[in-house]
C-alpha cells in the first residue's frame, strides 16, 4: 500500500512548481547540446536552418539587383570589348542568377524538419563559387585591356564583393568561395601589372576585400547573435505560457476547491449541528439534574464537560463558518452608528469574571468624548471580544491588560489592547496569523483554542476599511491594534441628502 504524505498530495495539487519548471529546462538544455555533437557546424539544428534559411532568403530577393548590377557591367564593358562577349557573358550570368534562384526556393519550400542541412549548405556554396567565377570571367576580361578601365574595375569587384559578403554572411564557407576568385584575379592583375597607379589601385581593391571577408563574420556574428536571442525569447514566451496555463489551472482547482469546501460547511453545519444541539440539551439537563439527583457523584461531573466539550465545539464551528464567509467575499456588513467606547467597555464587563478567576487586573483608558462610528456592531463587537479574549487566555495569573481606545493621527479611532503574556517571536508572527496557526510559547503556556482569532478579526477591520497591527517580543507581551479610518468617523461623513416632499398645489 502507498503512503501518501502531506508533500506529495502538495506536489500532485502545484503542476506548475519550480522543480517541473528546472526539468524542462534540463531536459532542453540535452536536446540542445545533443543537437550540437551530431551538427557539422555545432550548432543547435534549428539555428543553423535559420541561417540557411535567411541565405535563401537573401538570395531570392536580392536576385533582380543582381541582374540590373550585370546588365550594367555588360553594358559599360561592351564599350572596352565585343558586344557579342558582353551578350555572351551576360548571357552566363543570368543562367547562374536562374539557378541560384531556383536552388534557393526550391529550400525555403522543404520542410524545416528533414530538409539536410549540410547538404544545402555545400549546394549553396558550390553556386556561389561558380557565381564568382563568372564575376571573375568578367572582371579578367577588363584587365586585359589596355587603356583606364581599372577604375571600372575596382568599382566591379567591390560592388560584387560587398553584394556577396552581405547576402551570403550566414553561410561564411559561401562567402569565401564567392570571393575568392575575385581575389585571385585581383591578385593576378596585380602581379602582372607594370603601372605603379594600377598595382596600388589593385592593391588597395585586395585589401577592401580582406575588409569585406571581416565585415562578412561580422554580419554572421550579428546575425546568429539575433537568432540566439530571439529564441531565447520566444523560449521564455513559452514558459510564461506554461505559467499562466499552470496558473489558470491552479486557479481553477482553487475556485472548484472553494466552491467545494462551501458546499461542504453548508451541508455539515446542519449535520453537525442537529446531534450537538440534542448533545448540549441533555448534558445541561443531566448537568443541571433537572430530573433528579445522580447516584453517583461523577456523573455530574462527567456531564459538565460534555457540555463545555459540546460549547467548545459549537463555537469552533461557528468560528470557522464564519472565516469561510469572510474569505468568500459573503460577509454583508450591517452598518449603524456605534459608539466605539461603549462596546469596548460592554466587552470589557463581559470577560472580567474570566480576568478575575486568573487574578488578573485589566486596565481602561477610553475617551468618552469619541464620536460615533459607521460601522457593523456585530462585527465590531466579535473584533474587540477575540482581541480581548486573546489578551486574557495568554496572560499569565496575576498579569494586566491595558485597553485603550482613542483618536488616530489621521483621524480615525483606534483600539489597543496590550497584554503581559509570553510574548510572540518575530518569525512566528506570521504563523500566529495564519488560519488555525499558533505560536510555540502560547501552545506551552495558555489554553487551547482553534487559531481562527486573529484571522477573523484581521478579515473583519479589513471590511471596514481599517487597519490591524501586532506588536510583540517574547517575554514582553503582545499588543493589538485595530484602527478604523476617518472615512468611518460621523462627524466627518456628509449628511445624505433628502429630497423634500412636494407640497400639493392649491385647488382653485
Amino acid at each position: 500500500m502507498v503512503e501518501l504524505t502531506a508533500e506529495a498530495l502538495e506536489r500532485g495539487r502545484q503542476p506548475g512548481t519550480a522543480a517541473s519548471v528546472q526539468r524542462r529546462r534540463l531536459t532542453r538544455d540535452i536536446r540542445s547540446a545533443r543537437e550540437r555533437l551530431t551538427s557539422s557546424t555545432g550548432l543547435e539544428r534549428a539555428y543553423e536552418h535559420e541561417l540557411v534559411r535567411l541565405f535563401a532568403h537573401y538570395h531570392t530577393t536580392s536576385t533582380p539587383l543582381l541582374l540590373v548590377l550585370a546588365g550594367v557591367v555588360a553594358a559599360v564593358g561592351s564599350l572596352w570589348v565585343r558586344p557579342t562577349h558582353a551578350l555572351g557573358w551576360l548571357a552566363i550570368v543570368t543562367a547562374v542568377l536562374a539557378a541560384n534562384l531556383g536552388l534557393a526556393r526550391g529550400f525555403l519550400t522543404q520542410d524545416a524538419e528533414r530538409a539536410p542541412l549540410a547538404d544545402w549548405r555545400r549546394r549553396f556554396a558550390l553556386a556561389q563559387l561558380i557565381s564568382g567565377l563568372t564575376w571573375a570571367l568578367a572582371i579578367q576580361s577588363l584587365t586585359q585591356v589596355p587603356g583606364g578601365t581599372n577604375g571600372f574595375v575596382l568599382f566591379v569587384v567591390l560592388m560584387v564583393a560587398a553584394f556577396t559578403a552581405m547576402l551570403s554572411a550566414t553561410i561564411p564557407l559561401a562567402v569565401y568561395l564567392g570571393v575568392a576568385p575575385l581575389g585571385v584575379v585581383t591578385l593576378g592583375a596585380m602581379a602582372t601589372g607594370r603601372d605603379l597607379n594600377a598595382i596600388l589601385l589593385f592593391a588597395m581593391t585586395a585589401a577592401a576585400l580582406v575588409f569585406l571577408l571581416v565585415l562578412a563574420n561580422r554580419l554572421y556574428g550579428s546575425a546568429f547573435a539575433t537568432i540566439q536571442s530571439r529564441a531565447e525569447k520566444d523560449a521564455i514566451f513559452v514558459e510564461l505560457e506554461q505559467a499562466k496555463a499552470n496558473s489558470d489551472e491552479a486557479r481553477r482547482r482553487a475556485e472548484e476547491a472553494n466552491l467545494a469546501k462551501s458546499r461542504f460547511l453548508a451541508t455539515m453545519s446542519h449535520e453537525l449541528r442537529t446531534p450537538l444541539n440534542a448533545i448540549l440539551g441533555f448534558s445541561e439537563v443531566m448537568k443541571n439534574e433537572v430530573f433528579g439527583p445522580h447516584a453517583n457523584a461523577s456523573y455530574k461531573e462527567y456531564s459538565g464537560d460534555i457540555h463545555g466539550s459540546g460549547q467548545h465545539l459549537l463555537g469552533l464551528m461557528n468560528e470557522i463558518l464564519e472565516l469561510s464567509r469572510i474569505e468568500a467575499g459573503r460577509y454583508d456588513l450591517q452598518e449603524e452608528a456605534v459608539q466605539l467606547a461603549w462596546i469596548v467597555g460592554d466587552c470589557r464587563h463581559m470577560l472580567n469574571l474570566r480576568a478575575s478567576a486568573k487574578n488578573q487586573t485589566v486596565r481602561e483608558m477610553i475617551d468618552p468624548s469619541l464620536p460615533r462610528l459607521w460601522a457593523d456592531e456585530r462585527a465590531v463587537r466579535q473584533i474587540v471580544l477575540n482581541v480581548l479574549t486573546n489578551a486574557i487566555k495568554f496572560t499569565p495569573p496575576g498579569g494586566e491588560v491595558v485597553v485603550k481606545v482613542g483618536w488616530t493621527s489621521s483621524g480615525g479611532q483606534y483600539v489597543s489592547v496590550k497584554d503581559t503574556g509570553p510574548g510572540i517571536p518575530e518569525d512566528e508572527i506570521p504563523v500566529v496569523m495564519s488560519s488555525f496557526g499558533r505560536g510555540s510559547l502560547a501552545i506551552k503556556t495558555a489554553e487551547q483554542g482553534s487559531g481562527l482569532g486573529l484571522p477573523i478579526v484581521k478579515g473583519l477591520i479589513d471590511l471596514h476599511g481599517g487597519g490591524f497591527q501586532l506588536r510583540s517580543k517574547p517575554r514582553e507581551g503582545t499588543e493589538v491594534i485595530v484602527t478604523f479610518p476617518a472615512a468611518r468617523v460621523m462627524d466627518t461623513l456628509p449628511a445624505v441628502e433628502v429630497e423634500p416632499a412636494r407640497r400639493p398645489s392649491p385647488v382653485a
